[in-house]
């Protein structure tokens, strides 16, 4: 937490340079293919859902560029069981994504990123009791822009922290997603 908060201190700091013909705000929305992994999700299939939300992309240099982003994202696995059916855990995402330019328009991404869990839904279940509220990971991706605003991202989210919020229960579990968006800068 300490980590990231330090990178979102440094990057706003150094956004003080920036004018505001630098900065473009969008919307984007796509699919999920989103997945737990961890000491008990052997039984647990990826499951597809979806993501939108808006997004920023501030201009720092020709090659570097940041997009923040507030994204609510469909999440969770398949029990294979016919009780349970799938786990859908609905976060509200916040990544903060460094965007090189290799191209014009072809950029590497990657950045960090918090979860807050809005909500569950999954059986008899209420798993909302059973996991922690903040999740925290990493993305990396591609992202293509064309000229008129309209964008395209694939992305990995790997989760970095245990998900479970059972006291006693040693087995750790974190989320995974695989995104492919459609997005459009204003």
């Amino acid at each position: 937490m300490k980590k990231l908060f330090l990178v979102t201190v440094i990057a706003v700091l150094g956004l003080s340079n920036v004018n505001a013909q630098d900065i473009k705000f969008g919307a984007k929305a796509g699919l999920n293919y989103a997945f737990i992994t961890g000491d008990n999700a052997n039984d647990l299939d990826p499951i597809t859902n979806f993501h939108f939300g808006v997004m920023s992309e501030i201009k720092l240099s020709d090659k570097f560029s940041l997009q923040p982003e507030l994204i609510y994202s469909g999440q969770g696995a398949d029990t294979n069981t016919a009780s349970e059916g799938s786990i859908s855990l609905n976060y509200l995402n916040i990544p903060l994504i460094g965007k090189y330019y290799v191209t014009k328009r072809l950029s590497l991404e990657a950045g960090p990123q918090i979860g807050v869990l809005l909500s569950t839904k999954g059986g008899t279940i209420d798993y909302k009791e059973l996991l922690k509220p903040i999740d925290y990971g990493i993305n990396f991706g591609l992202g293509y822009k064309l000229d008129n605003g309209l964008n395209f991202t694939a992305r990995y989210n790997l989760g970095l922290s245990d998900i479970n919020d059972v006291d006693g229960f040693p087995d750790k579990n974190s989320n995974g997603v695989f995104q492919l968006s459609v997005g459009y800068f204003f």
